[in-house]
């Protein structure tokens, strides 16, 4: 198995996440379908057939979260510098709306863009992966053709 890109910050919110599931989510919904089967028919037991079905998302989020951390590469960016890498956060000007936007380039598994965090995978991170303060870069998006000038990149 490939391991999996992450930051400390993306690592200790899926850690965080984790142990929520295992300590709050899962006792409360065990406590929840013993509740529900004191109502009796369990066939026609509508809290019952609801608990047993978060019961099942939870443990599934658990062995999902449990198998991105065990392949979890750490990636500390304060320790990078030079080129746009993992970890690189990067400000860009569109060179035809002249809009500046700023990334961070993350894993997968920590992606947000309404957060600034761009997947690795993305069209637009493989476009900026290699580049430097001052090149421009050509994106083929689902939008269309994007020109992007790379005006700085930071790695605190």
């Amino acid at each position: 198995m490939d391991k999996i890109p992450m930051t400390p910050t993306g690592h200790a919110a899926l850690e965080t996440e984790l142990k929520q599931l295992k300590t709050v989510e899962r006792p409360a919904i065990i406590k929840a379908i013993a509740e529900a089967r004191e109502h009796g028919d369990l066939s026609e037991n509508a809290e019952y057939h609801s608990a047993r079905e978060k019961q099942s998302f939870i443990e599934g989020r658990v062995k999902e979260l449990e198998g991105v951390l065990s392949l979890a590469d750490v990636i500390d960016p304060s320790k990078l510098s030079g080129a746009i890498k993992f970890g690189a956060r990067v400000t860009l000007v569109d060179e035809d709306t002249e809009e500046e936007k700023t990334w961070q380039i993350v894993g997968e598994y920590e992606a947000n863009i309404e957060k600034g965090l761009l997947n690795i995978k993305s069209p637009i991170a493989r476009a900026l992966i290699g580049k430097e303060e001052g090149d421009s870069v050509e994106v083929r998006t689902p939008g269309g053709e994007r020109s992007y000038e790379v005006v700085s990149i930071d790695y605190s």
